[in-house]
């Protein structure tokens, strides 16, 4: 049985990935620094290993790896999912909002596929960076998240060209908007309905269907397919930059 990686895997899209990478019979080691809720959906699921650590964090990276290596003795598959968002306007982000984001978001990438690559060199398996739509057109309130997001699509085509002798493949997916409990809590209705009106599907991605990209680019039914950004976002990319119910005065200071 294959074994992959899933950080930020407690909720949203890391954990609905990991499920449909259950349903097809991987082995996933979810990995979240939120012990709680990790603890509360690993108790009700099997084939996973459930590990509480900060992937911002060198030490607790490279603890994380150890273990899987004794437990399971191969990775096939990191899905470097783990997030933080902390929007603003740029002039009010301080320095330590950004490095906040800039730690998980792309540190943690780089951290988590550096401790992982000698398994992956060996299993010559693959690595799945999840970016985002703000990483490839700019967005008001987004300088930290979007620049992050940015560089995890380029470091992913590093990753790419470096891994690829050694048979590892890296892809990244960049979901657009998504219908979770947080975005249905802070978009309000004018919001809502600028996304509608700007995505050409007229609706917002579901974390199971970004999850079933990932699951994809993990497989070797994508064996061929490595240096790829992936936009999972019903066609928002196409529609041109920002939304104007974002650029409010109103909104900014709300």
């Amino acid at each position: 049985m294959k074994t992959a990686i899933v950080t930020g895997a407690a909720r949203g899209i890391g954990l609905a990935t990991a499920d449909i990478l259950r349903s097809q019979s991987w082995h996933v080691i979810m990995v979240d620094r939120d012990a709680k809720e990790l603890q509360k959906q690993a108790a009700i699921r099997d084939q996973i290993t459930a590990l509480c650590h900060d992937i911002s964090d060198p030490e607790q990276v490279n603890l994380m790896v150890k273990k899987v290596m004794a437990n399971r003795g191969q990775i096939d598959a990191l899905v470097n999912n783990a997030g933080v968002a902390d929007f603003g306007p740029l002039e009010e982000t301080s320095f330590a909002q950004w490095r906040k984001v800039m730690e998980t978001n792309l540190d943690g990438v780089f951290l988590c596929t550096q401790a992982a690559l000698s398994a992956l060199k060996s299993s010559k398996g693959t690595i799945v960076n999840i970016a985002s739509i703000s990483g490839l057109r700019a967005s008001t309130l987004r300088v930290a998240y979007g620049t992050s997001k940015a560089a995890v699509i380029h470091l992913t085509q590093q990753q790419a060209v470096e891994l690829g002798e050694f048979g590892i493949r890296a892809n990244s997916v960049s979901p657009g908007p998504v219908k979770t409990k947080l975005a249905m809590a802070v978009h309000s209705e004018d919001i809502i309905g600028a996304y509608h009106d700007a995505i050409p599907l007229n609706r917002y991605g579901s974390e199971a269907e970004v999850g079933h990209v990932i699951a994809f680019l993990c497989s070797d039914q994508a064996s061929f397919v490595t240096g790829q950004n992936i936009s999972v976002d019903g066609g928002f990319e196409s529609t041109g930059i920002g939304l104007p119910s974002l650029r409010t005065d109103d909104h900014l200071t709300k």
